[in-house]
Order: structure tokens, then sequence, then C-alpha cells
């Protein structure tokens, strides 16, 4: 005989999210289930680090429990909760980041760097990249979402995040171009 909570993973997700929200722990682990894997990924962008993403993924759920009974729109779930990632990920920074005002440094010691002898996936190139550059790139490119948006969970003003963006968009393209020349001589 099935329980209710057999039929969670069938449920639509602003169902899970109210039931949730009304203290059914089952509910909280399937919304969970169901979002792991993309905030693990997203924390994966973020860092670089995939011990660090499974912490601050973690620290996401965790925040995500305690603060779930304040969401008032359950079809916000999905916005919600990427905001509270780039949150932990911004406090991350806060916390961890000595080197935060020496992006002159980095930028300087990637540009030293000869992409065309070396195998550079895209993580490895996201982690040439500021963290602010990087979590505009993977917001917009990653997670698809708008300038504005990003501005607002950043808490940039506009014309920062556009511009974290091409540069880190410039940037990425000038570090993976070696793979675009490999492509072009092989057809």
């Amino acid at each position: 005989m099935r329980v209710a909570r057999d039929y969670y993973p069938e449920c639509p997700e602003a169902l899970i999210v109210s039931l949730a929200r009304d203290g059914d722990d089952a509910a909280f682990e399937e919304l969970v289930r169901r979002r792991q894997s993309s905030i693990r990924n997203l924390m994966r962008r973020f860092c670089g680090d995939s011990n660090l993403a499974d912490d601050l993924a973690q620290q996401v759920f965790l925040k995500m429990w305690t603060s779930l009974k304040a969401l008032r729109k359950a079809d916000a779930f999905g916005g919600w909760l990427k905001k509270i990632a780039v949150s932990v990920w911004l406090q991350h920074l806060r916390k961890h980041d000595a080197l935060r005002n020496a992006n002159e440094l980095e930028e300087a010691d990637a540009g030293s760097r000869d992409a065309t002898t070396k195998v550079i996936d895209l993580d490895a190139a996201l982690s040439v990249l500021s963290p602010a550059v990087r979590s505009c790139i993977v917001l917009s490119y990653h997670e698809g979402m708008s300038h504005d948006e990003i501005s607002r969970v950043m808490e940039l003003p506009m014309g920062t995040v556009k511009s974290h963006i091409k540069r880190g968009s410039e940037k990425l393209r000038h570090l993976l171009a070696a793979y675009q020349d490999n492509s072009n001589r092989e057809q």
C-alpha cells in the first residue's frame, strides 16, 4: 500500500514546496532530491572545486530549510533557491577570499599563460576569472539569468554586470581559442 509521500516524485514542484513549507520532512527531502544536482553543479561552476561545491550546496539546502516558511509563492521556488545559492557563494567569497581586491594580479597572471600549449577545459578557464566575473558569467550562460536578474542577485550595478560578462566572455574566448583552432583544422 502506497502512502502519500510515495507520490511526491510525481507531484508538481509547487505542491511539494507548499508541503515542505508546512513542515513535511518527506516533501523537503523530495525538493533536495530534485534540486541537488543543479545546485551542486552551479556551486562547482562558481568555485571549481567539487568538494567545496558539495559543502556550499549543503549550506544552500540548510538555508533553504530554515527560510522556506518565508517563501510566499511556491511557484517562485526555483528563482528563490538560486538566489540563496548565489548568496551562499558571495558569503563564502567575503569570508574566505583574502585576495578579494587583487583581481589585477590574477588577470595579469592569466594573460601570461600560453593557452595554445595547454589543454584547457571550461572549468579551468573559468577558474582564471576573478570570482565576481566568474559568477556573472556562470549566472548568465549556465543559469540563463538576465543582466537585470544578475544585477539584483549579485547586488551589482547593471553596468558592472554587463562589463563583467563582456570582459569575462572575451577572456574565455581567448583562453579557449585553441579548441576553436583545432576544430577548424579538423574540418
